[in-house]
């Protein structure tokens, strides 16, 4: 398991979708978002899920990163992915980043970083047994406005043997 754990705001949205973000404790005991990301997701910033967001920094397993962020990278990615990146890159080992933005993705993995994204986190949730059904999941996701590639999707469901 990773030392560190960073997660940036889409995932703690579509996790707050789909009432996901109470399998984080479980998967990885504590996860750490920058001030930034937090600064996109509350307060009042009408983001799906704010509640729940609120409730697990309230709760204490979703902690702010308390240190300045030192850039390692500049880079040309929204302010949270940034520091998501920078905050990996000033950790290197044991860090696991929680981050959907296909570039943000791009240049955590080109800077040797792990990247999971939601949908990885789905396919964990089913596998610790934590969810009945990744499919159901995947299911209300798409039902709302937040979107995974159809690909990136059945990959999860295969790798949890729920059929295609």
């Amino acid at each position: 398991m990773a030392r560190i754990v960073v997660i940036d705001s889409s995932p703690l949205i579509g996790l707050a979708i789909v009432d996901g973000l109470a399998w984080l404790p479980k998967l990885f005991d504590v996860v750490k978002l920058p001030e930034s990301v937090k600064q996109e997701v509350l307060p009042g910033k009408a983001a799906r899920g704010e509640q729940a967001i609120a409730q697990a920094i309230t709760a204490g397993w979703l902690k702010v990163w308390p240190e300045t962020i030192a850039p390692q990278l500049e880079i040309d990615l929204d302010t949270g992915e940034t520091d998501c990146i920078n905050l990996g890159l000033s950790h290197v080992d044991g860090v696991l980043m929680i981050m959907d933005e296909r570039a943000g993705r791009a240049v955590a993995k080109e800077k040797g970083l792990r990247v999971i994204g939601t949908a990885a986190i789905i396919g964990l949730a089913k596998k610790q047994g934590l969810i009945p059904s990744a499919r159901a999941v995947f299911e209300i996701l798409h039902s709302s406005d937040f979107r995974i590639s159809a690909a990136v999707i059945n990959q999860v469901l295969a790798s949890v043997n729920e059929s295609i």
